[in-house]
């Protein structure tokens, strides 16, 4: 008889294992977030509500506010140290950070949301959608970043790296699974490859197994979900 799957805690106290990965996260995600963020057609935030899912220590929306300052946003995660280190690091901008990942209270609260490498580690991700559906304006936007999905031909190397690597449980869909749930939620599904256009760092001992994997990986396999509630 096999094992029952295990579940995601409620929180966690980081995603990384080693403290000094979950530090150097911002800073290795940092271009691939203003990649990201020149992407999107919504050049003007400062009148909107933004939502940032997994914000893990809050570097994305703080980026965001710098590029395109926004009126206010909530970031939340499971990782509780991680989201103390975001209220920490905040300032005096107008940001929220919680580790309420089902966001009570928030209904019909924000313009846009994002996630970025998140998604995949999410059980219920049918209820995640519907709680992103629930929380955003009529009219409101989630983009959706993942390259973690099975059609990553990197994904059976990787499951192992993120058992090994991270306090997280890793759930195995396709891109055409995450864009089914999505649409079957109400969203209107779209989507591109990320396409990363600027200079991919060489970093031995990291996520791919040579140089040329990781190139190809930040310009074909990462995917930007683009989900509009009608």
């Amino acid at each position: 008889m096999s094992a029952p799957p295990i579940k995601q805690a409620a929180t966690i106290s980081t995603w990384y294992i080693d403290p000094d990965a979950e530090d150097a996260m911002a800073d290795g995600h940092a271009p691939i977030w203003r990649h990201l963020i020149g992407l999107v057609p919504e050049k003007d935030l400062s009148r909107a509500a933004v939502l940032d899912f997994g914000c893990n220590q809050g570097g994305f929306l703080r980026h965001l506010h710098a590029l395109r300052p926004f009126h206010k946003a909530l970031g939340v995660d499971i990782a509780r140290q991680s989201v103390d280190k975001a209220n920490a690091l905040k300032g005096n901008l107008p940001i929220q950070y919680q580790t309420d990942t089902k966001l009570a209270g928030w209904d019909g609260e924000f313009d846009i949301a994002f996630s970025h490498e998140v998604i995949y580690l999410v059980e219920d991700i049918a209820g995640h959608a519907a709680d992103m559906i629930r929380v955003l304006k009529s009219g409101g936007v989630y983009y959706a970043v993942t390259g973690c999905h099975t059609d990553n031909p990197l994904w059976p190397a990787w499951r192992k790296l993120v058992a090994e690597r991270t306090n997280t449980v890793v759930q195995d869909r396709s891109v055409t699974d995450y864009a089914r749930i999505f649409a079957e939620t109400g969203f209107q599904v779209s989507a591109r490859k990320l396409e990363f256009d600027g200079f991919v760092p060489y970093a031995p001992g990291g996520w791919t197994p040579d140089y040329a994997t990781a190139l190809d990986y930040y310009t074909q396999t990462k995917i930007v979900f683009r989900l509009v509630k009608s």
